[in-house]
């Protein structure tokens, strides 16, 4: 009976719950979490945010744009960073490593940039508020790794070459679910990879940072309802001057019209601007929103 009782507890220890694995800890929630829920609809998947320019623009960076105060950011998480290359189709790429993959590593991030963007934007610790800096801390402190590439465009080639760091990422930690999150042009990569079986099979969430739509996307095999659907966060500002919010509103809608059980989120940030949900979104609760779903 003694060594029954030994057995089992070794493998309570040596098995780690699934729900604990794959849920992160809180880091910095006061000062990242969202301000104000204005409105939601009564399933939770549509949500409109207060965003308040002086409050969250102004008066939390020390210079406008580009350094945020130093209460947002913990830049001991640089320890935990690296260059590394991978290759594609289309010749050698770099990008920054953040945290330790490995067997152990319960999430993968890649982020992809929008237009004028490198490697650099996802790890560069104090513009958008000190958010990059966040989402490597959450990393670092969870089990996790982040991604933050260099690639060749925003169309097929460029979908190539996260379709090849997808790879690296997999084989370095193949056990960790893997969430793609694009900001605004690095949309048109996201999409691409969701509506392509090969990748949308690898793919755990998705997240649409003050990105676009793409109508191609509803006629892909993700979006019925007897397969496999990848969770979907769409933030938006309601005054980005890039991409229209009634558009990317109503491909929300068409998802849900298509399939009401569609793993999806919106958040709309009220008088939000283009580059607002890159600097608001909250990335520890819509990870954890991911990762439950799993």
């Amino acid at each position: 009976m003694r060594l029954l009782i030994v057995i089992i507890s070794l493998l309570l220890t040596a098995v780690p719950s699934s729900a604990r694995d794959l849920h992160l800890a809180p880091f910095k929630d006061d000062l990242f979490a969202y301000p104000k829920i204005l409105d939601k609809s009564a399933d939770g998947s549509y949500v409109t945010v207060e965003y308040n320019r002086d409050r969250d623009l102004v008066n939390r960076d020390r210079v406008l744009r580009w350094k945020a105060h130093y209460k947002y950011v913990d830049d001991g998480v640089r320890w935990s960073r690296g260059v590394s290359s991978f290759r594609s189709a289309n010749g050698k790429f770099k990008y920054f490593a953040v945290g330790k993959p490995g067997r152990k590593t319960a999430v993968s991030v890649i982020y992809v940039h929008g237009k004028g963007g490198n490697r650099r934007q996802g790890v560069n610790d104090w513009t958008f508020g000190g958010n990059f800096n966040r989402l490597q801390n959450l990393m670092s402190r969870n089990n996790g790794a982040l991604y933050t590439p260099d690639f060749t465009d925003f169309k097929e080639r460029g979908t190539e070459d996260i379709a090849a760091l997808i790879q690296v990422a997999k084989r370095k930690s193949p056990r960790a679910k893997l969430i793609v999150a694009c900001g605004s042009m690095g949309g048109g990569v996201c999409w691409r990879l969701a509506k392509q079986q090969n990748t949308a099979s690898q793919i755990d969430g998705l997240f649409l940072l003050g990105s676009h739509w793409h109508d191609d996307f509803l006629k892909s095999s993700v979006v019925k309802k007897s397969t496999r659907n990848v969770p979907i966060y769409i933030g938006h500002g309601s005054r980005d001057p890039v991409f229209k919010p009634d558009v990317q509103v109503d491909f929300f809608k068409k998802i849900r019209a298509k399939n009401p059980k569609y793993p999806i989120r919106f958040v709309m940030f009220d008088s939000g601007a283009h580059g607002t949900p890159i600097r608001m979104v909250d990335w520890r609760r819509e990870l954890n929103w991911m990762l439950s779903l799993h």
